[in-house]
């Protein structure tokens, strides 16, 4: 179970035009920016939030009256904003976590305006974010386990955040806070520029017009097609297939039938054509979206006959021939591959990294390669003089 000393912050998303005002009068509720009648950029559907207006608190006030901070950022509410706007233009402003002390402090056990959350005074609520903790830290979320509500449980504060609590503010890159920095001065306010907290990638490198490298999160990458490395015996055990098969339980029980009915093969693999919208998963409220993303695809990828052997070079060589000779039939329009083998898997990036390239850097789709979290590559190993050899 987490101790208090593991909350060192709560967060709070608005737009980057808004800072000025925050670090002037505070994070206000909704009720005190209108009462007060500050002028403000919003970020949230304006339909959505107005639920807040009919939920009422533990002590008889509306929801409307809280300004809200969440445990973890990287949430559906945060997805939602990023594919509504532009996501260059959006901030994550950190808070001293001290408020949780305050005796007319609440907190939610996941969404607030959501009917299955609880709204519980500081202490009682603290209890149980404790015990969902590891849900909370997650970098990922479901919509069947509740997971996707708990993630966005919230500190809910009345009236007013002060200014003197903020302790940071995210952006998603080293310009964007270099015009924070220029346009706040001569605020002392660290400006920190964290793309993965955006779910942008921690690097990536362009090694031909159509082919990258990626270090960062494959599962919110914007390629229509995900590549799982897998087995053929049907056991998602550990690595991307583990995570594959808790986020998008429907990739998983294609593959069971897949390895069941012997359609996915070393050198031959399957492509599930998935048609659920990628963001009905991930998003806060998608049915009011007005652009859902397009389906995702999974491309279930052997590189190992079981998930006790380690995994096999030709094999992966096979597949990635595969990939070459029918990506364009099979109606693929942009992939994102694993570095195959690699990382749990076993194999050395000296040997893969090449043969990945010699494969799909003539694909004339986009491609990007992401590169093991388990492991870090040396530079020169990422190199485009490299990887020809």
């Amino acid at each position: 179970m987490a101790k208090n000393k593991d909350i060192k912050s709560l967060f709070y998303i608005t737009h980057i035009n808004n800072i000025k005002s925050i670090l002037q009068h505070g994070i206000l509720s909704h009720a005190a920016v209108e009462e007060r009648q500050i002028d403000f950029t919003p970020i949230y559907d304006a339909e959505i939030v107005s639920h807040r207006r009919d939920k009422s608190m533990p002590n008889g006030q509306s929801l409307w009256d809280f300004a809200n901070l969440y445990f973890q950022p990287r949430n559906p509410m945060l997805y939602r904003v990023i594919s509504e706007k532009d996501k260059r233009n959006i901030a994550i402003i950190s808070v001293r976590p001290e408020l949780l002390k305050q005796s007319n402090c609440f907190v939610s056990t996941g969404n607030a305006a959501s009917s299955p959350s609880d709204i519980l005074p500081a202490k009682d609520g603290l209890t149980t974010i404790f015990e969902m903790w590891e849900i909370i830290q997650s970098e990922w979320w479901n919509l069947n386990d509740g997971s996707k509500r708990k993630i966005m449980a919230e500190c809910l504060v009345p009236d007013q955040i002060p200014p003197n609590l903020i302790q940071a503010i995210y952006v998603t890159n080293h310009d964007i806070a270099e015009q924070l920095r220029t346009e706040l001065t001569p605020t002392k306010i660290p400006i920190i520029p964290e793309p993965h907290m955006f779910f942008q990638p921690i690097w990536q490198s362009r090694l031909t017009p159509t082919l990258s490298l990626i270090e960062g999160d494959m599962f919110f990458s914007n390629m229509q097609t995900l590549t799982i490395s897998v087995n053929i015996v049907g056991v998602m055990g550990k690595g991307l297939a583990s995570r594959a098969k808790y986020q998008f339980p429907d990739v998983y029980v294609i593959y069971q039938d897949v390895c069941r009915n012997e359609n996915l093969q070393m050198g031959k693999p399957y492509l599930y054509k998935r048609e659920a919208f990628f963001d009905e998963q991930l998003a806060d409220d998608p049915a009011s979206l007005s652009n859902l993303n397009s389906s995702k695809w999974f491309l279930l990828f052997a590189t190992k006959r079981s998930w006790r052997e380690k995994s096999n070079l030709m094999g992966i060589e096979h597949g990635l021939r595969w990939i070459q000779d029918n990506y364009h039939t099979e109606g693929i329009k942009s992939l994102a591959v694993p570095a195959l083998g690699c990382g749990l898997g076993g194999l050395d990036w000296r040997e893969v990294g090449p043969l990945m390239y010699q494969f799909l850097a003539t694909l004339s789709i986009p491609v990007a390669i992401y590169l093991p979290r388990e492991q870090k590559i040396p530079n020169e190993l990422l190199a485009r003089n490299f990887l020809l050899k």
